[in-house]
């Protein structure tokens, strides 16, 4: 016979938790409050297991306007003009059902910042995905893809880039990480505590089902397995459309001044909003689940409390402006509802049906969450991987290799994925897809915000500290070149089961390398999140932190770099230090030595900053082309301008390594014969000439200009059909 767990397991709480909650409650939680504070204390949620450490980032700097905690980070550009910035995960849910999951990730984070009193602009999909001659893989890269572009191009937001890593370790747990970014004027500006007892709450935007319920409990903090399948009812279910008529409405509240408050309902719902709404004001509410509109009459209150129903959107507003703000919502084709009532005292009372079902103290959902200092311990297998370099030969063709390296998906062109997203809506983009960073305008004002996404799973495997500190300068040096100086950050921490002390090490080493990064640059850490449990069937994920890297360009460069200006009797140099020796992590030894071993070189706090000054510099000089190295090493940069240009190389090394390593700090600087760079700070030297139909590299072999372009065009299109 067996025993039904009792009701808080099932709802993935433990013992513990239950127990701290009788303590708060004094008493025995209704049905309703414990689902309340399940999906609130969840890990999603409360970041029981990683708050303890995200203090280590640095989030101050006089442009800061908004830092961590609220729905999105805010920056000052000057002039009246704020920026807002959040990235999110919505891992779990894209692998359940990949084109809802990914979907209603994109309608998350537009509402993240159009909850600040922004309008969105762009969207970045940093992803993650096994290898694609898996059929099962392929079948999520195109779902997720899929959901992204509907998602983006009909709520009328433009996708402008993110990027792309294949490993086993992502086959039963894709990685689909989104960024959003928006501008508004400074009193626009709206933040989502309640205040003024008596003030009302007004639920805006789809009605409540039953899609998602548990989605934040279930979907986002546990372990998958072999059933995983059946947590399809947890995925969410986004109308793009909706969410279009909301983004208005939102603006249009903000503009007539009608919101004293405001906050999304994500992860938890209403739940979510109103005690979190309730607890930043230092106030109480009552709600009545009664007025919630809903798709299914027969939703008990824990329910519709749990519900992550999109489109949502919880509003305070003072008792006067109540029919303005509904005539309003009538207007945009919406729903808007009454819900409750601001109170004093820190109760959230919620009733239904005339009882009431939850009586809590709102802040105790939020700020008495468990908090969790787990055990980390640093894994005994990285002695053995460090001390298995990868074994180079003395010599090797540098064109058949770079040919192999073109043909791999992750360093392939990636054109399949963006084409599929609209990147020119608004009319705002400088620099699209398919470069270091994207550059938008701001309309109106010679400014420019330049976004990069940049991660390294298995980097940050092989040393997580190094590997943390390495993903912020390459963010760094990709928005550098753009012309812009890296201004702010926010990151998505995916990591692995957190129960494991390994993987607390992993986590812990991996906050330290990218503060240390940040501190070095001067660039605060705004927000982000944190996604554990990135596991199935026991099996971790790589430690795959993803930077956001903000940068900001006033005035914006008078010509851009772009990769496709390189022309032939160009020069092409090479600046930063070289270290021929690092191939630990590169795509070298992953796709033709298939290794995994050595530790990666370490970041230079002093030359990095120094190198990313140089980038921006250059590219107000007048530079045509610069480019980041990255894990290609030099023989891919340069194989990259040599695409986007149409036209060939001459690059000459010594040593066949210096051009296939993949140390940081450095980047590629194509100018016309003559071109004083006037670089005094950092190492540079001339390595070739643009020209030709060749990608030639002297005595260590040459390829076809024409081929290496096919074989690197078609990586992703000729495995996905």
């Amino acid at each position: 016979m067996t025993t039904e767990a009792p009701a808080h397991i099932q709802l993935g709480m433990t013992d513990a938790e239950y127990d701290a909650v009788v303590d708060i409650l004094g008493r025995e939680p209704r049905p309703a409050e414990l689902a309340m504070y399940s999906v609130m204390w969840s890990e999603h949620c409360s970041y029981k297991s990683s708050r303890a450490w995200l203090g280590r980032f640095p989030t101050e700097a006089p442009w800061v306007v908004v830092g961590p905690g609220e729905n999105a980070g805010v920056v000052d550009l000057g002039d009246g003009w704020l920026a807002a910035l959040r990235i999110e995960s919505h891992n779990h849910p894209s692998f359940v059902e990949p084109f809802q999951g990914a979907a209603t990730g994109v309608g998350g984070i537009l509402r993240d910042i159009f909850t600040m009193g922004a309008r969105p602009i762009a969207v970045w999909d940093p992803i993650r995905f096994g290898p694609l001659d898996d059929a099962h893989n392929r079948y999520l890269l195109d779902g997720v893809v899929s959901g992204i572009a509907h998602y983006g191009n009909a709520v009328g937001v433009p996708t402008l880039g993110g990027e792309i890593e294949f490993s086993e370790r992502y086959s039963a747990n894709p990685l689909v990480n989104v960024m959003a970014l928006g501008i508004l004027k400074q009193e626009q500006l709206v933040l989502s505590a309640a205040s003024g007892e008596g003030n009302v709450a007004i639920l805006l935007g789809a009605s409540t089902g039953r899609d998602g319920i548990g989605g934040a409990s279930i979907l986002a903090s546990a372990s998958f397995d072999e059933s995983s399948g059946a947590k399809r009812p947890s995925v969410q279910i986004g109308d793009p459309f909706e969410e279009k008529k909301l983004i208005e409405a939102c603006l249009e509240l903000y503009e007539r001044g009608l919101v004293v408050g405001i906050q999304d309902l994500g992860a938890a719902g209403i739940s979510c909003a109103t005690s979190e709404c309730a607890a930043n004001g230092g106030v109480g509410m009552v709600v009545d689940l009664d007025d919630v509109p809903l798709r299914e009459d027969d939703m008990n209150a824990g329910e519709i409390l749990m519900s992550e129903s999109q489109e949502r959107m919880l509003a305070i507003v003072e008792p006067d402006d109540v029919d303005e703000v509904l005539e309003l919502a009538e207007k945009w084709e919406i729903n808007g509802a009454v819900i409750g009532t601001v109170t004093a005292g820190g109760t959230l009372e919620v009733r239904q049906h005339g009882e009431v079902v939850a009586e809590v103290p709102a802040a105790s959902l939020s700020e008495d969450a468990p908090l969790y200092r787990r055990p980390a311990e640093r894994p005994e297998a990285l002695d053995r991987l460090w001390a298995d370099p990868v074994d180079l030969p003395a010599g090797l063709d540098v064109g058949e290799t770079l040919l192999r390296m073109l043909d791999d998906p992750a360093v392939g062109d990636r054109s399949w994925i963006y084409q599929q997203y609209d990147h020119q809506l608004f009319l705002n983009t400088v620099i699209e897809p398919g470069h270091d960073g994207s550059l938008l305008r701001i309309k109106g004002t010679t400014k420019g915000l330049a976004v990069s996404t940049d991660g390294n799973g298995r980097l940050c495997f092989m040393d997580p500290r190094r590997g943390g500190a390495r993903i912020v300068y390459e963010s760094a040096l990709n928005v550098a070149v753009t012309g812009a100086r890296p201004f702010a950050v926010v990151d998505n921490l995916n990591f692995g089961n957190p129960e494991k002390p390994e993987i607390m090490w992993q986590f812990i080493e991996t906050i330290e390398g990218m503060s240390a990064a940040c501190e070095a640059l001067g660039v605060p850490v705004i927000g982000g999140n944190v996604s554990f449990y990135n596991e199935t069937d026991g099996v971790d994920i790589f430690p795959t932190p993803v930077v956001g890297m903000l940068g900001f360009a006033d005035p914006m460069p008078g010509h851009v770099p772009r990769l496709d200006q390189a022309e032939p009797g160009m020069e092409v140099w090479l600046i930063g230090p070289e270290d021929p020796t690092d191939f630990a992590g590169t795509t070298y030894s992953r796709v033709v030595l298939d290794h995994v071993g050595g530790r990666p070189s370490d970041v230079d706090h002093t030359i990095g900053p120094k190198v990313v000054d140089e980038a921006v510099r250059l590219a107000h000089a007048g530079v045509p082309v610069l480019h980041d190295i990255s894990v290609g090493g030099a023989a891919v940069a340069v194989a990259e301008i040599c695409f986007r240009s149409g036209c060939g190389a001459r690059v000459d090394s010594d040593d066949w390594r210096t051009l296939l390593s993949a140390g940081p700090h450095r980047f590629l600087a194509v100018v016309p014969p003559g071109f004083d760079l006037e670089v005094t700070d950092v190492p540079a030297r001339r390595i070739g000439t643009m020209g030709g139909n060749h990608i030639d590299f002297g005595r260590h072999g040459r390829v076809p200009l024409s081929l290496a372009a096919d074989v690197w065009r078609n990586a992703i299109p000729r495995r996905m059909g």
